[in-house]
Order: structure tokens, then C-alpha cells, then sequence
């Protein structure tokens, strides 16, 4: 246990210098000045090809959405997340350890080509992406928190990380800790990322880009406007629509829901009005609410 904890203090007091060094070196890999043009890029989008014309710019709540992005990107591993999954990461290897798995590398991505690498690791890190937000959904306990995702009233590209901080751990530790051990390294999340961070964005922005077939494959804005909506048929009480990037998985599971042209559907849902409006009254919404309330 004291190897784990020295792991965590060690992980906690590097993440603040290395952040302070990214801010000052622009570099291909440095994942805050890509955040930062993508979402300049949707930023300009909004503003020149609105689906919802009428919707102000900047839109209601958008400077708290934006503090939200730099805040789970950056601030919150920080405050443990960052050194809290090495920690445990070191701790699931150690176990896998005992029985005698050092990797997971019956599929030996390391010998297919790189393009091959990346695609795989992008589907895999989706499917448990969608598998997990079904999750957040389903148990009670764990929608209190996603709930802070949902209080959106106005979709923006921004409203893509208003979530709250502990959704960070589920996510990350159960796409990094078996994607890593197949044998990706942090190269290959940094790009899969950074493709992720493009489409979470453009699903949650306010244009509209038809794809044509290729919407039965990548989520949009026209389907992830009803994973938001406010209100649903009682069959579909747990929500619908849960590709991050991919709708191909809701497709396949028949939990894609498109009824009708939602550009001006009301979002959120039952009994948001007594949702916390405001960003410290919703990082802490779920440790102080009972779960089903």
C-alpha cells in the first residue's frame, strides 16, 4: 500500500510542473493549445452557420461550459485525478501480477501497422466509452453525478465537458487500464483523443453538417440533441444515444432515437429547475444528494 500512496504523492506533485511547462511550450503534442484551437474553430462555426438561428452568441452558460473544459482537462488532475490513476493502474498491474499476466497482448496490436494501431484504439476506447455512459445513466448513485452533464439548456460545442470532476476517473480507469495493458502507450491516447475531442465537440455544437450515411457510423449534433432531451418516451426512461463518437454502437444495440428534427427541443430533464445553477453547487451535487432525488 505504501508503494501505491508514494506512487500517488510523487504523480500529485509532478502534474503542477508539467503543466506549468506546457502553458509556455507550444508543441505538436500539447493537448491544452489543441483544445484551445478546436475549440476556437467550433467557436467561429456557431457564430457563422447557427442551426438554431435565433440562439444567442455566445450562448446562455457558455462561459461556464468553457471554464468546465479547461477545468476537467487540466485543473482537475491536478487536484488527484492525474496521479490517482497512476496510482491505480500500478495496483490492477500488480494484481494481474500474482496471477501471472504481465500484458494483455494476445492481439499484438504492436505488430500491425500504425494506422491499424490508431484505428483500433479508437473504436475500442469508444465502445467502452458508450458502455460506460449507459452506465451513468442506469445506476442511480452514478446519475446524480451525470446529471451536472445534463443541466445544459442551450447546446454548444462547449457543453461537451460540463460534467462532473469524478466522471474523469470512471472513464479514464476503464479505458486506460485495459487499452494499456493490450500495449498502447500515451502517444496513442493522445491522438485517439484529440480525434475524440473534434467529434465530442461537433456533436454538441449548435450547426448542422449533413452526413449523409455516414451518420449511421459518427454522432452529430441532429442525433445528440436527443440524448438531451428533456423528455422521453417511459421505454426509454435510461436515455438514448450514448456514442461519445461513434452512433454505429446505438445502432447496433437499438438504442438510437431520432424521432423527429429536434433542433428546437427543450433539454435537460425532470426536475432541473432545482438543479444547481451555478459550477460549485454542481461539483458537489452527488455527495450530498440522496441518489433517485
Amino acid at each position: 500500500m505504501s508503494a501505491y500512496l508514494e506512487i500517488f504523492w510523487n504523480k500529485l506533485l509532478e502534474y503542477p510542473v508539467f503543466l506549468f511547462k506546457e502553458i509556455g511550450n507550444v508543441h505538436p503534442g500539447n493537448f491544452l493549445y489543441w483544445l484551445t484551437g478546436i475549440s476556437l474553430f467550433f467557436f467561429l462555426a456557431e457564430a457563422f452557420f447557427p442551426w438554431r438561428r435565433e440562439q444567442r452568441h455566445p450562448r446562455e452558460d457558455f462561459y461556464l461550459d468553457a471554464f468546465y473544459m479547461y477545468f476537467n482537462m487540466f485543473l482537475v488532475p491536478m487536484a488527484g485525478v492525474f496521479a490517482f490513476s497512476h496510482a491505480f493502474e500500478a495496483a490492477f498491474r500488480d494484481l494481474l501480477g500474482a496471477f501471472g499476466i504481465v500484458r494483455l497482448d494476445a492481439l499484438s496490436v504492436r505488430s500491425w501497422p500504425g494506422w491499424a494501431q490508431l484505428l483500433f484504439l479508437f473504436i475500442a476506447r469508444d465502445f467502452i466509452h458508450w458502455n460506460v455512459h449507459r452506465l451513468l445513466h442506469r445506476v442511480p448513485f452514478l446519475w446524480e453525478f451525470h446529471k451536472v452533464h445534463h443541466s445544459v439548456r442551450r447546446m454548444g460545442f462547449a457543453a461537451h465537458l460540463r460534467y462532473h470532476w469524478t466522471e474523469n476517473i470512471f472513464y479514464r480507469a476503464l479505458e486506460y487500464i485495459p487499452l494499456s495493458l493490450i500495449g498502447f502507450g500515451i502517444t496513442d491516447f493522445f491522438l485517439a483523443y484529440v480525434i475524440g475531442l473534434g467529434i465530442g465537440h461537433f456533436n454538441h455544437s449548435n450547426v448542422k453538417l449533413p452526413l449523409g450515411p455516414l451518420r449511421y457510423v459518427f454522432n452529430n449534433p441532429q442525433m445528440h440533441i436527443w440524448h438531451h432531451a428533456r423528455s422521453l418516451p417511459p421505454e426509454k426512461r435510461y436515455g438514448v444515444n450514448f456514442g461519445l463518437s461513434l452512433s454505429l454502437w446505438d445502432y447496433l444495440f437499438r438504442t438510437a432515437y431520432l424521432p423527429r428534427d429536434g433542433r428546437d427541443e427543450t433539454l435537460g430533464f425532470p426536475g432541473d429547475e432545482r438543479f444547481p445553477r451555478g459550477f460549485f453547487g454542481q461539483i458537489v451535487h452527488g455527495f450530498r444528494i440522496s441518489p433517485g432525488k
